[in-house]
């Protein structure tokens, strides 16, 4: 036992002593991001040191401390820890030109160094759209331009319609060690864009939070449209009836101009105009027409017409005071409700009309089948008659015609056998 502790004492010893004279005397850093504007802290450690000074110095190779000595007079350049193991330090208000490779110095016989990447990111500024004319016409071609600078790397440009992401074309641009970045949006206006809001984001490393954005709401001037919404489908006789001049435009096309058959309202105790309203109070056939409403603003006028057909209160048959065993479906012209009003299709006709039209059916129907009864007789007792007297005349006509030359032979036979005719005739049952 003693023999096995003694062994592994010695390796334990033996790595000690390996450790302190290779990699124990080797400084050890890390390379550093940080953003413009922040903090920066530089960490030089040592594993194993015998009281050899550790020293950092910039990318212009100018010492900034030596142990615990500050060697270069800046303000933002601190010290944070110093012992014989580690030196710390710290860059405050980091800059651009801060940004380079950083030395840490362990001072043995040779001295060994260990190299340190310091980035500092650039951030964009807050980005700002060019190009936008209020109000644009529709129709007008614009381009809209976002632009960003100060950014390291390259900032991006994304472009979005209300939420939805559309596309731009990108253009960056050095500058020293910072890009300005722009992105371009062309846009052929109409009045869907109208109240739409183009916004152009930043996106970097550097924001990690909050991003940069800048938007824009569109203004679109554009000619109006009318068109009229109804309150009935089937509008009937004193029913009230309210016609809306739904008219869209910018500016907003207002007052709107109501007229009947290309004139004046004859009617305003019952036609009464509110805003965009037209109301009919109590409907009548006189109030059938043609009605337009017409809207416009300095674009342009738009008009629309409504056609008004007052029709009849449908009238439905009495109840029938005979109680019915099976129940009787309803007048195919009473659910017609649009046709109410055509005199070709109800008219004020009496209710048993349909009653009387049965009855005529009824009567010419037994007609048509007694004429085709007796016809069929008429033929039948034809034919009869015609088959017998046919087979009568065929029998005559053979007398003596078996050796005549001719047909006046045949005849003279005929008659010179009169007296034998009646072994010759053939008789039909």
């Amino acid at each position: 036992m003693n023999l096995k502790s003694n062994l592994i004492f010695t390796l334990y010893t033996i790595y000690g002593i390996l450790l302190k004279g290779v990699s124990g005397q080797y400084p050890l850093v890390q390379n550093m991001t940080v953003t413009e504007g922040g903090t920066a802290n530089m960490t030089c450690r040592v594993a194993y040191n015998d009281n050899t000074s550790l020293q950092w110095s910039n990318p212009a190779q100018q010492t900034l401390f030596f142990g615990d000595k500050k060697a270069l007079r800046d303000n933002r350049i601190e010290l944070v820890r110093a012992s014989s193991s580690e030196l710390t330090i710290s860059i405050s208000d980091v800059m651009l030109s801060d940004e380079g490779m950083y030395t840490c110095s362990l001072f043995t016989m040779p001295v060994r160094t260990a190299k340190a990447y310091l980035t500092v990111l650039g951030v964009p500024e807050k980005p700002e759209i060019d190009g936008l004319t209020k109000p644009a016409m529709e129709g007008d071609h614009i381009t809209l331009t976002c632009m960003t600078q100060g950014s390291k790397p390259a900032a991006d440009l994304r472009w979005f319609r209300n939420e939805k992401e559309i596309k731009g074309a990108k253009e960056v641009n050095a500058s020293g060690k910072t890009f300005t970045v722009r992105s371009s949006l062309q846009l052929h206006v109409d009045r869907n864009d109208d109240g739409v809001a183009y916004t152009c984001k930043v996106d970097h490393v550097a924001l990690t939070q909050t991003p940069q954005q800048a938007t824009e709401v569109l203004e679109v001037h554009y000619a109006p449209r009318v068109e009229i919404v109804n309150s009935l489908a089937v509008p009937q006789e004193g029913q009230y009836l309210k016609l809306e001049c739904v008219s869209k435009g910018n500016p907003s096309p207002d007052p709107v101009k109501w007229t009947k058959d290309g004139a004046e309202l004859p009617d305003l105790d019952r036609m009464i105009v509110e805003g965009r309203e037209l109301t009919f109070t109590s409907l009548n056939k006189t109030d059938n027409g043609t009605y337009r409403c017409e809207a416009g603003n300095h674009l342009g006028t738009s008009s629309a017409e409504y056609v008004l057909y007052v029709y009849d209160v449908p009238t439905t048959l009495p109840p029938s005071t005979t109680p019915h065993l099976h129940p009787i479906p309803p007048e195919p012209t009473a659910l017609l409700g649009t046709h109410d009003s055509d005199p070709t299709v109800t008219g004020n006709r009496d209710p048993n009309a349909v009653g009387q039209h049965g009855t005529d059916h009824a009567l010419i129907g037994g007609v048509v089948a007694v004429v085709v009864f007796v016809t069929l007789c008429l033929i039948i007792v034809l034919g009869r008659y015609l088959a017998r007297h046919k087979g009568t005349y065929l029998t005559n006509e053979a007398k003596g015609a078996d050796d005549a030359p001719d047909a006046d032979t045949a005849i003279i036979n005929a008659e010179g056998n009169h007296a034998h005719a009646e072994e010759k005739k053939e008789y039909f049952i």
